[in-house]
């Protein structure tokens, strides 16, 4: 009787099992590494974010008479006491060309000389929301700077027109126990 010669050529099951769990161990231990640098990069998004609008913010007060954005109405210049009108207003002053009043206009002229503050014709989005995200609200009526911020995650920007205080509207808790508004 003729017996064939054993073919060497593949793996055993047994060879292949050990690198599957081999590389999932890889992964489990890999995997958490690629969500915090993830959590990084928008907490790094939104530190930058929110300097970038606080400077605009305090240069536009500095340029008008000591008034914040969304302060006055962006029409005429009165004096806003009114949350719903005031994310609109907030938004074109900071985005188009304004006079010393906060009236604000598409292009600059000898009246209109101040801003745009950003470039962008609307705020940066809150990378940790995934929608309204680059909304604002105002609070129009608080003017104690030592009140805690109430976030609640709608839109991404919340912003106080009598202190000046600026800060991310979500509740999101970070990896190190911080919230993305005590930035």
């Amino acid at each position: 009787m003729r017996t064939l010669p054993k073919n060497k050529d593949g793996f055993t099951l047994i060879e292949l099992l050990i690198v599957v769990i081999i590389l999932a161990v890889l992964a489990a231990i890999v995997m958490p590494q690629f969500g915090s640098s993830t959590e990084d990069a928008k907490v790094s998004s939104i530190k930058n974010d929110l300097t970038a609008l606080r400077n605009a913010i305090e240069l536009y007060y500095h340029q008008h008479e000591n008034r914040y954005p969304g302060a006055v109405r962006e029409t005429d210049g009165s004096t806003l006491t009114d949350a719903t009108t005031c994310p609109a207003a907030f938004v074109a002053q900071l985005t188009q060309y304004t006079d010393r009043s906060g009236k604000t206009s598409g292009t600059r002229t000898g009246a209109f000389q101040y801003g745009p503050y950003i470039k962008a014709q609307s705020l940066p989005v809150n990378p940790f929301l995934s929608v309204n995200a680059d909304g604002v609200e105002c609070d129009v009526t608080e003017d104690d700077i030592t009140v805690a911020i109430t976030a609640d995650g709608d839109p991404g920007w919340k912003f106080y027109t009598k202190t000046g205080l600026f800060a991310a509207n979500d509740n999101t808790i970070l990896y190190d126990g911080t919230t993305t508004k005590t930035f």
